[in-house]
């Protein structure tokens, strides 16, 4: 009798699902940004930063390959600290903010890439179109305690994309030859996360 019980919770304790430890974690808008840089006349760099990021991360330090990225830039709040620039990349030649005033990335899947690293594969939709890309993600397992009672992390994400797979084609050629704008841009998405109360979090 003893042996067939032990049985039976040995077969409930196979057939019930695991307890997610995954918490859920809000981007701190106002210590996150999303920044790039693109080559400019073939001899420097331009930087800028998108000064408005929002989304959410939900995240397993046992399991980091199941974490879920849901993030939304505004395109609308571009700056590379010029405003006749700015305002040429907010224009159709470009960003054409007024049709499409969002960036957004969902992650699909991730893979470990090296000690506190992940590969996170997903769709960015940038100019209305969508794209799937890999997300470098690192800086995640370390919590802190805030002043406030509340938990922080932090992540840096970083890709690369050619902006002529998104629609955004203009350029110039340059009288020595080469052109004004690159094609490739480099991504970095710099978030503070703060923890959200287990009532809210995603089970």
């Amino acid at each position: 009798m003893t042996k067939f019980v032990s049985s039976i919770a040995a077969a409930i304790a196979i057939g019930a699902p695991a307890m997610s430890t995954a918490a859920s974690y809000q981007i701190d808008p106002t210590h996150s940004t999303a920044q790039f840089k693109v080559r400019h006349m073939m001899v420097s760099h331009v930087r800028g930063e998108f000064t408005a990021l929002s989304g959410t991360i939900q995240f397993d330090k046992n399991a980091p390959e199941k974490i879920a990225i849901d993030a939304t830039v505004d395109a609308t709040t571009i700056n590379t600290r010029d405003a006749k620039r700015d305002g040429h990349l907010k224009s159709a030649d470009f960003f054409d903010v007024e049709k499409f005033p969002s960036l957004t990335f969902k992650s699909k899947s991730a893979k470990a890439a090296g000690p506190n690293k992940l590969e996170v594969l997903g769709d960015l939709t940038m100019h209305g179109v969508t794209k799937t890309v890999t997300l470098v993600v690192e800086g995640l397992e370390n919590e802190v305690k805030d002043p406030w009672g509340g938990v922080r992390m932090g992540a840096t994400g970083t890709t690369k994309v050619n902006r002529k797979d998104f629609g955004l084609n203009w350029n110039a050629a340059l009288e020595a030859g080469g052109v004004m704008v690159g094609d490739d841009v480099t991504i970095t998405i710099d978030v503070e996360l703060v923890k959200q109360a287990e009532s809210s979090a995603a089970k």
